[in-house]
């Protein structure tokens, strides 16, 4: 299992090993150009290969993308429909280019809802690149931070069914391992385009200890060089994980 923040001080390098992004502005992007919100969605997925190709490159060994949130089945129901049509349709198109370029795909989140048509494409997209290593692609789909918390609790108590009689002896270990992205490490950079500030039930646990990054980009508009740019930003940081300064720098008094 991957190292806790805050348990344990992980290793940094200048490329974030773990990038977490919210993808948002799709349709704000496809309402300034007078467009339905519907093609700044279709738009979106050209992002999407950019960004997988761009981290590919750079080095980044995790990616994890939220493309729909449990709350997004709140949004009018023919975009809705449109996102699932582009899902099925990114899974029919795309997998042969992740094969190609070692990228391992997981879909993570709550599957149970979609059609069976999307989840057999999803098992058999998993299940083709399952071998490779060069870049972990995840898509975050009918996924919230809370309902990860609590599928590991229930997971957890299933599993160790004693624990109920004696919550003390429930170590963070305990819990984390049953998150749907247990076998990831915490992501060490969190990008979110389209101006917005808020991480919006995504990850919540995995980003105790992650750098926040925003850019007013909308999503159709982001790519290797934004990428750039947020790396660079990323490199500024100093990431104490609760230390002081002068430990980071190992120069603190004894």
């Amino acid at each position: 299992m991957a190292i806790s923040s805050t348990q344990a001080v992980p290793e940094t390098g200048a490329i974030p090993e773990h990038v977490a992004i919210i993808m948002d502005g799709n349709g704000r992007w496809a309402t300034r150009r007078h467009l339905p919100r519907t093609a700044g969605h279709a738009k979106g997925v050209q992002a999407v290969r950019r960004v997988v190709e761009a981290c590919g490159r750079a080095g980044v060994r995790y990616l994890t993308l939220f493309a729909f949130s449990s709350e997004n089945w709140r949004r009018p129901a023919d975009e809705v429909s449109l996102l699932m049509r582009l899902f099925v349709q990114a899974l029919e198109r795309e997998v042969d280019k992740l094969q190609d370029q070692g990228v391992r795909l997981r879909v993570v989140g709550d599957l149970s809802p979609f059609e069976p048509r999307l989840r057999e494409l999803i098992d058999a997209a998993q299940a083709r690149t399952a071998h490779n290593d060069r870049l972990n692609l995840s898509i975050a789909a009918n996924y919230g931070g809370r309902w990860d918390v609590l599928q590991a609790t229930r997971a957890m108590l299933a599993a160790r069914p004693e624990l109920a009689a004696d919550p003390r002896r429930i170590e963070e270990a305990e819990l984390a391992s049953h998150l749907s992205m247990s076998w990831a490490p915490e992501p060490d950079l969190f990008i979110r385009t389209g101006g917005e500030q808020r991480i919006s039930n995504f990850l919540i646990w995995q980003l105790a200890y992650t750098e926040l990054y925003f850019t007013d980009l909308y999503w159709p508009d982001f790519g290797a060089e934004a990428l750039e740019a947020a790396f660079e930003w990323y490199r500024t940081r100093e990431r104490r994980f609760g230390r002081t300064s002068a430990q980071v720098r190992g120069d603190a008094p004894r």
